[in-house]
């Protein structure tokens, strides 16, 4: 059955009920009675059988899924004031930082609060978390040609962020290798407010939270969440829940990577509203977590069905999945895991199409269970499909056995130890570079000695360009 759809761009996964309704209007416009939602927080619009003609829109960026690039921005304002954050960063703030970011990027970014378990902190090219510091993030880079993740050697400021990643998109024709080198590049190019890392960047375990039904935060208010398991959202339904939020004077609406919607702010008077719209339209909020924990890829019905296999066996075995989440991955996906445990559909073996054979699974899990540590290890490879409920046991009793141990230390905590910042002084004529903390030989000055402390008649060692032409600059340097 041939599909065609096109991705709405929804810049950090939230909107305001009037943007929705209109998107919504938009899909029915082209024929459509449903909406789905992707794993960066983008909304799709899939049809069956048929080409998808939707009018050009200014308001609303629309990407084919031929066209490359416009990326939609990840952040995890959708968690903010309803599952642990940290104390400075507010569902406001992440609205003035996604302001900022005029236009959409070409790169993967993400934006996200270490303190959350919601939306995955290093699936990006370019990942902001935030540090201790009141708008400060910690950097961490994955370029497109890039094996590794690599903590860029500053932290940055929030009103900087956009322009620091506009930068880096300009830069990335120049091919940088290392992390020290796109410093470089990006200190040349943009006037930043940089701080140096200080400590290293700290992620908290959790379990994986619930993020369905109807739930209390603080004295007076509710969040909702919501969740279709086929990932086929109504738009009837939905252009009603907007008219509600409107009533309720809800501003904004937040979409998860993991293909659900909530609603938060819900006044403790407007509940009783909530409920009846929930139950009008016959909307099931409460699945069990093993069910909901789940990130498949969108619109892939073997991986729905494989799913529905594997949530029958743990329901009829009366197994816990608490705090883990689930992944279904086949050999044609390209993107990163977020999952504590990845059951991977292997390649059919060259040369044998046309002939029907069974499809053969590996199973991966997180280091410490941690979709964040970005380790995978690999448990069983090659297993026939009626073996994968007795493995995911297995590995689901090695996370409770485990559980509240103390985790190894991972390997970007490492990192950040490695690179540390240090100012220096650049002729401007020939590049030659006075370092405090080496001094300079030639000319027998001290190590340690500060800039300033210089003789007054100091000059460039090589070209002799004086002392007050030297420029200030900040570099990286590897432990």
């Amino acid at each position: 059955m041939k599909q065609t759809y096109s991705r709405v761009v929804v810049k950090g996964g939230v909107l305001s009920p009037a943007e929705l309704k209109q998107i919504l209007e938009l899909a029915e416009s082209a024929g459509l009675d449903t909406i789905s939602l992707g794993s960066r927080q983008d909304i799709l619009f899939i049809k069956d059988d048929g080409a998808l003609e939707i009018d050009a829109q200014d308001k609303f960026q629309l990407v084919s899924p031929e066209e490359l690039g416009a990326e939609n921005i990840v952040s995890s304002y959708v968690s903010s004031d309803i599952f642990p954050n940290t104390p400075w960063l507010t569902g406001d703030r992440y609205l003035y930082i996604l302001e900022q970011f005029r236009v959409s990027p070409n790169l993967k970014i993400n934006i996200t609060d270490p303190k959350q378990r919601l939306v995955p902190l290093f699936t990006g090219h370019l990942n902001f978390i935030a540090s201790q510091h009141e708008d400060y993030w910690y950097l961490y880079v994955r370029l497109p040609q890039w094996e590794d993740t690599t903590m860029y050697p500053a932290l940055i400021y929030s009103w900087d962020m956009a322009k620091v990643a506009s930068a880096i998109e300009d830069i990335l024709q120049e091919e940088p290798e290392t992390v020290e080198f796109l410093f470089e590049l990006v200190n040349d190019a943009v006037d930043s407010n940089n701080r140096t890392v200080d400590n290293p960047l700290e992620v908290p375990f959790y379990p994986f939270p619930y993020y369905e039904g109807i739930n209390r935060v603080g004295d007076d208010r509710y969040w909702l969440g919501l969740y279709w398991r086929n990932n086929k959202y109504y738009t009837e339904f939905l252009k009603v829940l907007c008219d509600l939020c409107a009533d309720s004077k809800i501003g904004k609406i937040s979409i998860t990577p993991w293909k659900s919607i909530i609603i938060k702010g819900i006044p403790e008077n407007t509940k009783i509203e909530w409920e009846r719209l929930l139950g009008r339209y016959g909307i099931n909020v409460r699945h069990s977590m093993l069910e909901l924990n789940w990130h498949l890829p969108v619109n892939n019905k073997s991986a729905l069905k494989l799913k529905e296999y594997l949530v029958d066996n743990f329901d009829k075995r009366d197994i816990s999945t608490y705090g883990l989440t689930f992944g279904i991955t086949d050999y044609t996906r390209k993107a990163y895991y977020f999952t504590s445990i990845i059951v991977e559909k292997n390649q059919p073996p060259a040369g044998l199409e046309g002939i029907k054979i069974r499809n053969t699974y590996n199973l991966l899990y997180a280091k410490n269970f941690d979709p964040n540590s970005q380790q995978y290890i690999v448990y069983v490879q090659e297993v026939d499909k009626a073996e994968l409920p007795g493995l995911l046991i297995e590995l689901s009793k090695m996370y409770f056995e485990q559980m509240g141990k103390k985790p190894e230390a991972s390997k970007k905590q490492m990192v950040l130890k490695e690179t540390v910042l240090t100012e220096v002084f650049q002729c401007p004529d020939c590049l030659t570079v006075y370092d405090p903390t080496y001094g300079d030989q030639v000319q027998d000055i001290l190590a340690n000695t500060p800039f300033e402390e210089l003789p007054d008649d100091y000059c460039c060692s090589l070209c002799e360009a004086p002392r007050s032409k030297f420029i200030r600059k900040t570099r990286a340097v590897a432990l």
